[in-house]
């Protein structure tokens, strides 16, 4: 029989993060092994280079709010307070004579220098300050060169990953929860103000449900069926080939080591399409914690070019043909498509988002910089390392990159991955009535059809607001010029 000890009475403390689950949660598991009383608490501090977007903001507002019923169906509750974080910690132990924090792992740079200070502080004040890895399948410190440096390129990255013993499997949520004698107040989550004054979430709240529950539904669906095609499916917009998890995982409400062996587990029992499928699925998780791994080695890439040389490309400063790309009007129908679901929905069929996102900075030459912060207000699934990655590898100016004379024609994009038109005719509508063969490249189409169809560049759909050939050719002089 265990001796409870009066220390093993003052409670722990167990801080979220984008760690919104009690599945898997290494730093909850851990406090419930001490059997000590736990306080289960949420740190609202946008402070810092880089706090959450609009649509981060709601999409935490919601799994907030999922996290609290499900603390609440184990006899516990979620303690939300205001930051500054240490001081938040530190009113919070002093409240409930704490002994201890617990977390789970963040590779952020401003993450890693605010939770170092965390334990710094705690532990001089007697406290034990605990990190645990909750957020990767493989952490940083596990995957190096042979020479103990970072990797740059994916392909090697993989390699080393696959080499290594599986990810541990997940461990269930607690079915209980030990509440302390008394609980510390709480401010309202309402008072966050992380839900839009105005409502413009409709599209979020029709599209997405937040949540641990939407996250285990969205594995469930695509196990039963986009898996098994993933390799050929997930480049079409104009199909349901995608997991949809970016968000769940992004907020933690499923944990990359749960999606891993799911995914594992239905290959092994669906042979070898579904196994060669898998494998295509589980490189994209590789990609994921690969965009930790550089974003942990590289702090200042967020912002900074990882090619040095790109500090001296000559972009452009136009707020009007920004202006024009974030709204989804520029003229190319793939990239306003594209456009118009990010600004609808959140989110962005990732082929589309290589297509946007290539438009930007080669055909109009602004900065990447622009293209992340407006990925990363609207985004639901906006995270700081995938979307640098993402705009470095594109721009032509990070690791593993893209090079940067590869130019996107958004045209044969368009025609190659939504060959029928029917992405674009689902969210840019006044150009629907074209026939297939000018869906992409409506001004050219013959005056009659465009009458047709109601179009009327200029008018009711923009004429394109670059030409390609023409921009394809200043950017790759704009390149020449730096090199």
């Amino acid at each position: 029989m265990k001796t409870v000890t009066q220390d093993s009475q003052r409670p722990t403390i167990v801080w979220f993060r984008n760690d919104l689950r009690l599945e898997d949660h290494p730093a909850l598991l851990a406090a419930c092994d001490k059997g000590a009383p736990i306080v289960p608490v949420f740190l609202w501090s946008p402070e810092g280079d880089w706090p959450p977007g609009a649509a981060s903001r709601w999409w935490l507002h919601q799994s907030l709010t999922a996290l609290g019923n499900q603390l609440a169906r184990r006899g516990s509750r979620l303690i939300v307070r205001r930051g500054p974080i240490l001081e938040a910690l530190q009113s919070l132990v002093a409240d409930t004579q704490a002994s201890a924090v617990f977390w789970n792992r963040s590779f952020e740079p401003g993450a890693l220098k605010r939770d170092a200070a965390v334990e710094t502080a705690l532990a001089g004040q007697g406290i034990e300050a605990h990190s645990f890895p909750g957020d990767l399948l493989r952490e940083p410190s596990e995957v190096k060169t042979k020479s103990g440096g970072p990797y740059q390129v994916f392909t090697p990255f993989w390699n080393a990953c696959r080499q290594l013993p599986p990810p541990a499997k997940s461990r269930p949520a607690p079915a209980g929860i030990v509440a302390p004698g008394r609980w510390p107040q709480s401010v309202p989550l309402t008072e966050l103000e992380l839900e839009p004054a105005i409502d413009w979430a409709a599209g979020l709240r029709k599209t997405w449900k937040p949540g641990v529950a939407g996250a285990e539904e969205a594995l469930k669906d695509f196990l039963a069926s986009a898996v098994s095609n993933y390799p050929e499916d997930r480049d079409r917009p104009d199909l349901q080939g995608s997991s949809m998890l970016s968000p769940h995982l992004h907020f933690g409400e499923i944990s990359a080591r749960k999606v891993w062996h799911a995914v594992h587990e239905a290959a092994r029992k669906g042979g070898g399409k579904a196994q060669s499928a898998a494998s295509a699925f589980l490189r994209q998780l590789g990609w994921r914690d690969f965009a930790r791994h550089l974003l942990f080695h590289f702090p200042d890439s967020a912002d900074q070019p990882l090619r040095p040389e790109f500090e001296r490309f000559p972009w452009k400063a136009d707020s009007r043909l920004l202006r024009a790309w974030q709204r989804g009007k520029t003229g190319y129908p793939i990239v306003d498509a594209g456009m118009r679901e990010l600004w609808t929905t959140g989110w962005m069929h990732n082929r589309v988002r290589m297509i946007a996102a290539s438009f930007l900075v080669k055909d109009l030459l602004i900065p990447w910089q622009q293209g992340a912060e407006w990925f990363w207000d609207t985004l639901v699934d906006a995270d700081l390392a995938n979307n640098t990655l993402g705009w470095q590898w594109t721009a032509g100016c990070g690791a593993d990159a893209a090079p940067f004379f590869r130019i996107f024609n958004p045209v044969l994009q368009g025609k190659k991955f939504d060959p029928q038109g029917g992405y674009v005719r689902r969210w840019v509508p006044e150009i629907a009535g074209l026939p297939d063969r000018w869906i992409h490249e409506p001004w050219k189409a013959p005056a009659s059809i465009l009458k047709e169809a109601g179009v009327k560049l200029g008018r009711n759909y923009p004429a394109p607001i670059v030409d390609h050939d023409e921009a394809r050719r200043q950017a790759l002089a704009a390149y020449r010029g730096i090199k």
